[in-house]
């Protein structure tokens, strides 16, 4: 081997060395470098809150699971993010209560919460569960399917893509609270196949505090999908409110659904087996609250329904209508919203990506725009504003997420909060619930959660709208209008 340093040839038998002190050399030099990285990179630096925390009202406190305001980490899939831990909020009540827990609630998975509920009653707190009963023993592929994803993501500990016997028992929320033998139903416990939907999201503690907004107590409803990193949870809120009264009234709510309890008589009362309940005005220190609940027979006179309740309450309106809803398909509301509108109301809406551009969606009215079914038929009495508003739309979400709240802020000061869905549906067949708060600290907070979904907004008329609006005129050269009711 001949050396071009050198001139020199080399033997044979230092070919061998020359190559592995190269080696050796170069080894050296790449981990010094790589420890010389690690040690030069500063830590990573925590999450912190990217706004100041707004003051509580006393008795009205409120929680947002996608708030800039707090950072927590999600206990079962371990990401720290911004939010407030609505499931902590719920096991931390639980886990307070002296004498009672009442939980009605559409859907349950969250293990920490049936474990909260197993441990309150073993102290020898009164325990009572009521769910909607496609979740409560789920056979539809969706329910199924949404129950084996926040298995997955809760209880799938080496994360090998399969569940284990043990694993899915620690992860089954249902079969916590089925395996202490804590006292449940659902709503085919009136004899029926079930109601429109058990749709009600509210827990009773100790005949004093209720736990209330629009949040189920499931992964997707609070922390995030566990098949999606990126997700943050449906966006959600749940309200805490320390009121005898509105807990007495939201147990009588509970009692009708009740009745004697799981396996005695068909007397529980959901949908429209009960009987009306008008709203109710409710008086907390600083607060004048309303509450009533679905649903109403369409029969009876719309005023006395709950989204009659909404009308009258918007129609007070003088300044500013904020809304934040999952679906909006209530034709006498957006007509109202139509009147305040040209009244001199300034509105803005945003409605789930999912729905806002639904044939039968309220805020294609507002758009100005009409879009038929898959049968090309546009919806009975359908009314599209002669001037479309440029600030409705949807906002911009996590991956995965749905904008799950059903929520208006009126002025600025006065809150339209619940369970209910601003539709026909949730009116005359669901269990639902309906809260106006007039409490400027209270409104506050859902001011602040408005303009943080409003800040990259898809509104007006947006390219999505008009490939939507060419889609349907090709699809559908003819147009019939649809039957009322």
């Amino acid at each position: 081997m001949f050396s071009y340093l050198t001139g020199a040839v080399i033997p044979q038998r230092f070919r061998r060395w020359q190559w592995l002190l190269l080696f050796a050399i170069a080894l050296i030099l790449t981990v010094g470098s790589s420890i010389w990285r690690i040690m030069a990179t500063p830590p990573p630096v925590a999450l912190q809150p990217a706004v100041s925390l707004l003051p509580q009202d006393p008795y009205i406190q409120v929680y947002f699971n996608q708030s800039e305001a707090n950072v927590y980490t999600d206990p079962y899939r371990q990401i720290e993010r911004y939010g407030d831990d609505l499931e902590q909020v719920v096991v931390t009540a639980i886990a307070e209560a002296a004498t009672s827990v009442d939980v009605a609630v559409q859907s349950l998975n969250l293990p920490l919460v049936a474990q909260a509920l197993v441990d309150s009653a073993n102290r020898g707190v009164k325990v009572r569960l009521i769910l909607e009963n496609q979740y409560a023993n789920p056979t539809s592929a969706q329910a199924q399917a949404e129950q084996t994803e926040a298995w997955m993501a809760i209880a799938d500990s080496d994360r090998d893509g399969t569940l284990t016997p043990a694993e899915i028992a620690q992860a089954d929320a249902l079969r916590i609270v089925k395996t202490a033998s804590l006292p449940w139903l659902d709503d085919t416990a009136d004899g029926s196949k079930g109601s429109g939907l058990m749709h009600h999201k509210f827990l009773v503690i100790d005949r004093r505090w209720v736990l209330t907004g629009s949040a189920n107590l499931t992964l997707s409803g609070t922390h995030g999908d566990g098949d999606e990193p990126d997700s943050r949870g449906n966006v959600n809120v749940i309200l805490k409110i320390d009121s005898a009264p509105m807990a007495d009234r939201f147990t009588e709510e509970f009692n009708l659904m009740w009745g004697d309890g799981p396996g005695g008589r068909t007397d529980s009362r959901f949908g429209l087996k009960k009987p009306h309940r008008p709203a109710q005005a409710i008086a907390l220190p600083n607060s004048s609250v309303t509450l009533q609940f679905s649903p109403l027979s369409p029969t009876k006179p719309y005023d006395q329904s709950v989204n009659g309740l909404i009308n009258r309450t918007l129609s007070q309106s003088t300044r500013s209508i904020d809304l934040a809803l999952f679906v909006f398909s209530e034709q006498p509301i957006v007509n109202q919203l139509e009147a305040q509108v040209k009244a001199g109301t300034a509105l803005r809406a945003l409605i789930d990506p999912s729905f806002v551009y639904r044939s039968y969606s309220e805020a294609l009215d507002m758009l100005g725009v009409a879009l038929p079914d898959q049968r090309c038929r546009i919806e009975a009495d359908n009314r599209p504003w002669l001037t479309p508003s440029a600030s409705v739309g949807s906002p911009q979400l996590p991956s995965g997420d749905k904008l799950h709240h059903k929520f208006a802020v009126i002025d600025g000061t006065t809150v339209i909060i619940g369970s209910q869905n601003w539709s026909h549906a949730a009116n005359t067949e669901n269990d639902e619930t309906l809260l106006v708060i007039r409490n400027p600290t209270v409104a506050a907070h859902f001011n602040r959660e408005f303009e943080r979904l409003y800040r990259s907004p898809y509104v007006g008329n947006t390219s999505l709208l008009e490939r939507k609006t060419a889609d349907s005129q090709q699809r559908c050269p003819t147009v019939t209008s649809a039957p009322s009711g």
